[in-house]
């Protein structure tokens, strides 16, 4: 059974630094597409960065040139190292996985390309002005 437990949200104020780290088991594939969602109030679900299990990576515009994705395999974990934070990145950001064969890519920057199936439950991050 595949499991996403994230932890590293946290109050920051605009212009602020953050990491946050999402622990996975139980995912054997050989091929996967692992990353970050973030959901607000008046945001629905959306992704933010993600990464293949080869290295390549896939951002959203909002997170281009600010957040940086990356996957420790030795530790199992997954990171998003997120800087010069802004309030409109107030979100609960969810970790999020699925094997590649159940995705047409591993892209968050193509709608409808990376389909979790699997979510962890979340961590809050609070940006403010």
């Amino acid at each position: 059974q595949v499991q996403l437990v994230e932890s590293g949200g946290d109050s920051v104020q605009t212009g602020g630094s953050l990491t946050l780290s999402c622990a996975i088991s139980g995912l054997t594939d050989r091929k996967y597409c692992v990353g970050w969602f973030r959901e607000a109030p008046t945001i629905r679900r959306e992704g933010v960065a993600c990464i293949e299990n080869n290295g390549n990576t896939d951002y959203a515009d909002s997170a281009k040139d600010r957040f940086t994705v990356s996957l420790d395999k030795s530790k199992n974990t997954l990171t998003l190292q997120m800087n010069n934070l802004k309030p409109d990145d107030t979100a609960t950001y969810f970790c999020a996985a699925t094997p590649l064969i159940w995705a047409r890519a591993c892209a968050v920057s193509r709608p409808g390309h990376f389909l979790p199936r699997y979510w962890g439950q979340g961590t809050q991050v609070t940006v403010s002005s």
